[in-house]
């Protein structure tokens, strides 16, 4: 059967897994009375809740007498790795774009990363069933960013489809009328423009896993291409590892993709994508070969973490209440099993209660909680700090590249705020009522700045960053936050007279009947400076009847605390205690006295 390998890529929320699942109905994989509503890419729970893409997913459909294999890719700047070592398992991309926001700083990199990898792109222009899409303008803003970044020239006539993947609609004309049911015209174009995948059959076996997964059963599985020969189950195989050693093992099981699901093959050849099992340490970017005749492809590339935080067994007064997994040991376990699995994260332990975890960013660290604390765990997690590198006994931290469209009313206090954390405006431009701001920012100043833009901008703000460069450090205080908290100095019941006696200190994070803790942040102070306050103190009660029947207590309503608002507010001398059930600010020495003298100590 011919074959294509292809990818879709986009900036976030383009519309990527929704067009992956619409060609999937198009093409026949799914029988008749088959219920479809439900049926998408994303399969993990976080993923469907938050509309976004986490890891990337492998399918394959038949049309045509062709075998497509469609790897959908994450849209996020923490997952961007993926999307470049993917690169090395397809022969083209299909680039989506929004016909309303046109080109964005994703859409950037990772157009970038399929024309360093030379494989051949066909871009659709989807949502053009909004009322706002500009169809021509995007694809003249597609043509700009092809020759910005160096395409060459027979690529700058590349094709274009008009999509509404959500109307399961397309068409090769930019005119709304014509779009047909059914990405048809898309199929026929990838059959026509990308090449069918390089490589012998009958050479020597080369297979190189691109991305990871983790079973329990069979350890880890390398996915990725079989760039020459031949592979079977039950061969003896030889892994060129990347420290330059060779390890033979028996290949026990291979996994083939279509639709919906993984599919156990008895053997594969070369242009195939497909998952292999039987090393239970293989690697990303090591090369399988057949026993004798090793050859190496050439090593993937790996983004390394640029931020890393804490985390620690939960040390609270609560600690085993809300959750059944709370020991350092079963903590190791699950973060070393999540280091099977994803290439980009590193665990090393910190002391014998805590581990030092880095990530790509302050989303992959958060999804990586929250899955944690869905499973039943219990944790204390510190603020999020950026990995500085030592060049020729400099020290040098990451920059990124931050775009931001704003409504026009709030630009003056986004550009104030970001002149606090050391950004660099690059341009500024409008559209309409809209304002786009393009600036370099050090990394550590986009820390917490994401709960501040929503208020800034109250949420009708778009954010973007992707990792730029590594730059000088400079020795300068970005992104601690201005105001104290309010700490309890008791355990117990928060009350309602208590909380209603302190509302003019500042804004509360807590309800009446809360069990606090002292050492508990319970809500952000007016001031510049942590207070401590009693939020348990009930009202004295005498037998004389005031004047002023008793007034019912009218309180406020608390700040809701979300995870990623928790990490993003807390300053260095604070943790987040994390539970299948809360997420409470505490401060790092719980005992007001010892706080106090450490703090005069500073």
């Amino acid at each position: 059967m011919k074959k294509r390998n292809v990818a879709i890529i986009a900036h976030v929320d383009h519309g990527k897994t929704t067009l992956v699942d619409e060609i999937l109905k198009t093409s026949g994989v799914f029988r008749e009375n088959e219920d479809t509503s439900n049926v998408s890419m994303d399969s993990n729970a976080l993923e469907k809740e938050r509309g976004i893409t986490i890891l990337a997913k492998t399918t394959a459909l038949d049309y045509k007498g062709y075998r497509i294999n469609i790897l959908d890719t994450p849209g996020h700047a923490d997952f961007g790795g993926e999307v470049e070592r993917i690169m090395n398992m397809v022969d083209g991309v299909v680039l989506v774009v929004d016909a309303y926001e046109g080109t964005m700083p994703q859409t950037r990199f990772v157009l970038k990363k399929a024309l360093e990898a030379h494989v051949k792109p066909i871009v659709v222009v989807n949502k053009v069933d909004k009322p706002s899409a500009r169809c021509k303008e995007v694809v003249d803003e597609v043509l700009d960013l092809f020759i910005e970044l160096g395409a060459d020239e027979d690529w700058l006539d590349f094709k274009v489809v008009y999509a509404s993947a959500l109307n399961g609609t397309c068409s090769l004309s930019d005119d709304i009328t014509t779009q047909t049911e059914g990405f048809h015209e898309l199929l026929d174009l990838i059959i026509d423009e990308i090449p069918a995948p390089q490589g012998e059959v009958d050479a020597p076996l080369q297979f190189q896993p691109a991305l990871l997964d983790y079973n329990e059963f069979v350890g880890r599985i390398g996915i990725g291409r079989v760039h020459n020969g031949k592979i079977k189950v039950g061969q003896m195989v030889s892994c060129m590892r990347l420290d330059g050693t060779v390890k033979q093992f028996r290949v026990q099981k291979l996994f083939g993709f279509f639709g919906m699901k993984r599919l156990e093959i008895q053997e594969a050849e070369a242009g195939d994508i497909v998952a292999v099992a039987g090393l239970a340490d293989i690697s990303v970017g090591e090369t399988l070969c057949e026993v004798g005749k090793e050859m190496a492809l050439p090593i993937l590339h790996i983004d390394e973490p640029t931020l890393q935080m804490t985390f620690g067994t939960n040390s609270s007064p609560f600690v085993g209440k809300e959750g059944k997994l709370l020991t350092a040991r079963q903590i190791e376990d699950r973060l070393y099993r999540e280091t099977q699995r994803d290439v980009s994260l590193k665990v090393e332990p910190a002391d014998a209660e805590s581990f030092l975890v880095s990530g790509r960013g302050e989303l992959h660290l958060s999804i990586l909680i929250e899955n944690m604390r869905r499973e039943g765990y219990e944790l204390e997690v510190s603020k999020p700090v950026v990995i500085l590198k030592e060049i020729d006994g400099e020290k040098y931290e990451p920059w990124e590249e931050l775009q931001i469209e704003t409504p026009e009313e709030t630009v003056g206090s986004v550009i104030e705020q970001l002149g606090t954390r050391g950004a660099i405006m690059e341009s500024m431009t409008n559209f309409g009522n809209l304002v786009r701001l393009h600036y370099t920012i050090p990394s550590r100043g986009l820390i917490g700045f994401m709960t501040d833009f929503m208020t800034l901008t109250k949420g009708y703000g778009i954010i973007n960053h992707t990792f730029q460069e590594y730059r000088p450090y400079q020795n300068i205080q970005i992104g601690e936050r201005k105001l104290g908290v309010l700490v309890s100095t008791e355990n117990g019941k928060s009350s309602a007279y208590a909380l209603g006696q302190l509302e003019d200190r500042g804004v509360m994070f807590i309800e009446p009947a809360t069990e606090v803790y002292e050492g508990m942040i319970v809500g952000e102070c007016n001031r510049e400076n942590d207070l401590a306050v009693n939020v348990v103190k009930g009202k004295q009660l005498t037998n004389m009847r005031a004047a002023s029947a008793d007034k019912t207590v009218v309180l406020k309503r608390p700040r809701p605390i979300t995870l990623e608002y928790a990490l993003d507010y807390i300053n260095n001398d604070e943790l987040v205690e994390v539970t299948p059930v809360s997420i409470r600010l505490r401060k790092r020495i719980l005992n007001t006295e010892q706080r106090k003298k450490f703090d005069a100590r500073k």
